[in-house]
């Protein structure tokens, strides 16, 4: 055939999705179509074996294009992202050489996370042990955000915060920093991620009351939109709920209720949805499932959209401005290399969705802080997306997909009730109040911690495919007290030494914070700020014109390889027990069930006695006794145990009456009967991994 001979497909039919179906469910052996080739997501959409262009029909989102209402394709008519990596590093001069790196190697945006102290806006002085320098940089003066920023050219780069419950205290140190070194603040571009909804979420209570919260961002917002209009004020960050183990319809509707809220309270202080929508901000977290991942982020757009249009506001306001983070609640510290993997397929999701800022984590992220080549890998796996992959030169990838569109009207259909079943309770901070969020998020992770335990959904090096040669990831510990010291002598210095603060201007600033009308409360707060005051001094200042605090159930972190890395770990100091298989027959007979039990007690750290198999059941009990193995499991087939298992299994218990047999499979005619002969315990694909395993631990042993 030639090269431009062309095929004639005239002559073929198009099958119809009835002729498909049919010719589909002759191979499954009776097994019902929707039982093998459907499969239900953890936000409880059926997701389709094929999808057709009967699909989408009706879909109104159909017709938009990139840059235009409803933005389900990107609120731009182009797909470029900010590289945004965090960098949690304690010190602000440790933080700053890691940066102007990494601005040297392809990040292209200043991301900076705080530690615990300066999120509360404790100063590292009155702060506990622990608090300063965890999980990101200490700041509490002037002087250490020109550290931090040092060389660092913010006419360049966006530069964005995330506060904590110290928003307005921290834009004061921001704003006087800049302002002494001349900085025009038309100039600036980034945001304080304002969300006190969100960290009242994450710390069970805020220093102040929510009326006081959204009194700062109104006066955040207002002073921005007059001196640093390109700079936002306002953040809706959804990791607390991702991170608990929450699913992508939750983290969409209560992103939405969040956002909506905070319209609502600028509306009520005198600022419109016009003004205040264009400098929100949200921050989603990447999930796992690739195409849920992606189609999350389109529904978002769409979502937002609705919302604020329905509000009255404009196109302009009704542009979603999302950042995107790489999941924490499926990293492991097991088989710590494939979260290389995971960060890449999940920053691909949301490239393919069109994000606008990225932060991917580094493989080690849960072990250790990054050093400089995991930061790399992590940076570089944006740097490929876009120079190599060039997905920055392709809109919207996903777009027209019948199973995307789907999937994405089924998100926002989904997340759209939800969103409205929260307006009934009065909105977002009602429903926290009443802890409705924190009640489906918990019930949403414990039925996906049943998944892994159960291997119905997999966590490669964790419950699946174990890598029992491993060496834990090395790292220095972190000394939390020496830190804690080493930065209150720093802050205790910056307000003692002679002639460095003028202590009397401090005091005479800070009380005109306490005394002055609300509208000039940021303008006294910068001016306490260049003078010397410190962020606690701030906060402390703010907090005393509203000494009542608010309180909800917290949201815990949970990743979903812990209850398996605490076994394992344990496994580990227990020396590792032995399992011995008494595996019976030829290779074709035991080889199946061998290489399963292989597996299953892998992923609990044992450590496993293989062997080519035995004839005699004589042989395999000597065997068994000369290893000393407190485990033996016995690997055949359904068909020979009857005669197998209950002669072996009593040889063994009469001989070491301690011994924990296990079975390979579950014959469920004879189960009764193995169990009397002596076997402890069944294996197989529909058993808990987790609690089997757990208990054959306890059984030998292990101090869990």
């Amino acid at each position: 055939m030639s090269d431009h001979t062309t095929l004639d497909l005239t002559e073929f039919s198009a099958p119809s999705y009835e002729k498909w179906r049919t010719e589909a469910e002759a191979t499954l052996a009776g097994v019902p179509f929707e039982k093998k080739l459907v499969t239900r997501t953890d936000e409880g959409i059926d997701v389709q074996p094929i999808y057709r262009r009967e699909d989408i029909a009706g879909l109104a989102t159909l017709g938009a294009l990139p840059g235009t209402a409803p933005f389900v394709r990107g609120i731009r008519a182009e797909n470029t992202w900010e590289v945004a990596q965090e960098i949690p590093y304690g010190f602000p001069r440790a933080f700053n050489e890691a940066l102007r790196n990494d601005l040297e190697r392809g990040q292209t945006a200043v991301n900076i996370t705080l530690d615990q102290a300066t999120r509360h806006g404790i100063d590292p002085d009155v702060a506990r042990p622990g608090e300063p320098g965890l999980c990101g940089v200490s700041i509490a003066t002037t002087e250490d955000l020109a550290r931090v920023l040092s060389g660092v050219d913010l006419n360049r780069v966006p530069l964005f915060l995330q506060p904590g419950s110290a928003a307005l205290p921290l834009f004061a140190l921001l704003i006087s920093h800049l302002r002494r070194h001349g900085f025009d603040l038309k100039k600036l571009h980034g945001a304080i991620e304002h969300d006190p909804l969100g960290e009242l979420l994450i710390d069970g209570s805020l220093p102040h009351s929510l009326a006081s919260a959204f009194e700062q961002m109104a006066l955040l917002t207002k002073w921005a939109l007059r001196e640093t209009p390109k700079f936002a004020t306002v953040a809706v960050r959804t990791h607390a709920y991702h991170d608990a183990g929450g699913n992508a319809v939750q983290e969409l509707a209560f992103a939405l209720a969040t956002g909506v809220e905070y319209l609502r309270e600028m509306d009520a202080r005198g600022i419109t949805i016009d003004d205040t929508a264009p400098r929100l901000r949200f921050a989603f977290s990447i999930g796992a499932d690739f195409f849920t991942a992606m189609a999350k982020f389109r529904a978002a757009r769409l979502l937002w959209s609705r919302a604020v249009s329905a509000s009255g506001g404009n196109e302009e306001a009704q542009k979603m401005h999302i950042h995107a983070r790489t999941s924490l609640w499926n990293k492991s510290t097991l088989d710590p290399y494939v979260n290389m993997l995971r960060g890449t397929t999940e920053a691909f999701a949301a490239v393919a969705g069109g994000c606008e800022c990225l932060h991917v984590a580094a493989f080690d992220e849960v072990v250790r802080p990054p050093d400089e080549l995991s930061r790399r890998i992590a940076r570089n796996t944006q740097i490929i997306l876009r120079d190599e992959c060039h997905f920055n030169h392709v809109i919207d990838p996903a777009g027209g997909s019948y199973y995307v569109e789907s999937l994405t009207d089924q998100l926002a259909r989904k997340a759209w009730a939800l969103f409205q079943e929260i307006e009934r309770l009065g909105g977002m901070s009602g429903a926290l109040a009443a802890g409705v969020p924190q009640q489906q998020v918990n019930e949403c992770a414990a039925k996906r911690a049943d998944a892994i335990a159960y291997r119905r959904l997999s966590l490669v090096g964790v419950n699946v495919y174990a890598n029992p040669k491993e060496k834990p990831l090395g790292g220095a510990s972190l000394d939390f007290a020496e830190r804690q010291q080493r930065r209150a002598a720093y802050t205790t210095g910056y307000r003692t030494t002679p002639g460095h603060v003028a202590q009397t201007a401090v005091m005479a600033r800070l009380s005109e914070v306490l005394d002055c009308a609300p509208e000039s409360i940021v303008g006294f707060a910068i001016a306490a700020a260049a003078e010397g005051a410190t962020l606690g001094e701030l906060a402390r200042t703010l907090r005393a014109r509203d000494g009542e605090s608010v309180k909800a159930e917290p949201l815990p972190v949970r990743r979903a390889a812990q209850p398996f890395e605490k076994l394992r770990s344990a496994i580990e100091v227990a020396g590792r027990p032995k399992v011995f298989l008494a595996n019976m027959g030829p290779l074709r007979q035991h080889k199946p069930r061998a290489d399963f039990s292989t597996g299953f007690f892998q992923i609990g750290g044992f450590d496993i006695i293989e062997n080519r198999g035995f004839q005699r059941v004589e042989a395999a009990l000597d065997a068994a006794e000369k290893s000393e193995a407190p485990i033996v499991v016995i690997c055949s087939t359904d068909e020979t145990y009857p005669e197998i298992v209950p002669v072996l299994a009593g040889l063994l218990k009469a001989s070491r009456p301690n011994i924990v047999i296990v079975l390979a499979g579950y014959p469920k005619e004879h189960v009764e009967e193995f169990k009397k002969a002596g076997v402890d315990e069944f294996i197989h694909i529909r058993a808990n991994c987790y609690e089997t395993l757990r208990g054959i631990a306890k059984k030998v042993g292990v101090v869990l």
